[in-house]
């Protein structure tokens, strides 16, 4: 039985799905899309006795990287991974869609991922999807040993990402599904940015992507 425990903080005005990715007994951990309510993630991994070692970001819309800065004053040595295509997203206000709520965000990643990169930050090996639709540079990270895929914006539960913000494009996200997803096991559980958890043979069963023929 893997010892990799998930824990889910669903945050801010736009109920979106942080995760908090750890191994039993190791200090260290990865977080995935902290997107608001930074002093309750810290506060959550402070009372866990965890530390970030990194946070993988799916996409820099605002709802999904606004608790960085928290975490980066609290966690000082934590790193920021992004999608190699999604730097103007993550870094410009206009695109990331915070300026049209007021209140304005940019951040800088640390490292690039290209696409099938694999990495393993806090001992914990991921696989790098690149999947385009949602944002140009949106990407989901695939836990192969663990059977879980951290789906950001691109899959939910019967439904797939928006695709009218910037950088964003239909059939590119319909593509990244059918190719990049619905390839994986069945049995893979899926952790997306909003929403309820699914899995990849429930989705190609009935997602509308299944029998979308573009």
């Amino acid at each position: 039985m893997s010892d990799v425990r998930i824990r889910r903080i669903t945050v801010g005005s736009m109920a979106e799905n942080c995760y908090i990715v750890y191994r039993e007994g190791m200090e260290g951990c990865l977080l995935v899309d902290p997107g608001d309510e930074g002093e309750r993630i810290c506060q959550t991994l402070q009372a866990m006795d965890l530390i970030p070692e990194v946070i993988l970001l799916t996409h820099g819309h605002f709802d999904h990287i606004g608790a960085i800065s928290q975490i980066r004053k609290s966690f000082p040595k934590v790193r920021i991974y992004a999608g190699e295509l999604e730097k103007e997203v993550l870094e410009s206000p206009a695109v990331n869609l915070s300026s049209m709520f007021g209140q304005p965000v940019s951040e800088k990643g640390d490292r690039w991922l290209e696409d099938g990169e694999e990495i393993c930050p806090a001992g914990i090996p991921v696989k790098v999807l690149l999947t385009p639709g949602h944002t140009k540079g949106s990407v989901c990270y695939w836990l192969e040993g663990e059977g879980c895929l951290f789906s950001g914006d691109t899959l939910f539960a019967d439904s797939l990402g928006r695709t009218d913000f910037p950088t964003g494009d239909t059939n590119g996200i319909i593509c990244s599904i059918k190719e990049k997803l619905f390839v994986l096991p069945d049995r893979t559980q899926v952790y997306p940015g909003h929403g309820a958890y699914t899995d990849i043979g429930y989705e190609k069963k009935n997602n509308p992507v299944a029998t979308y023929r573009g």
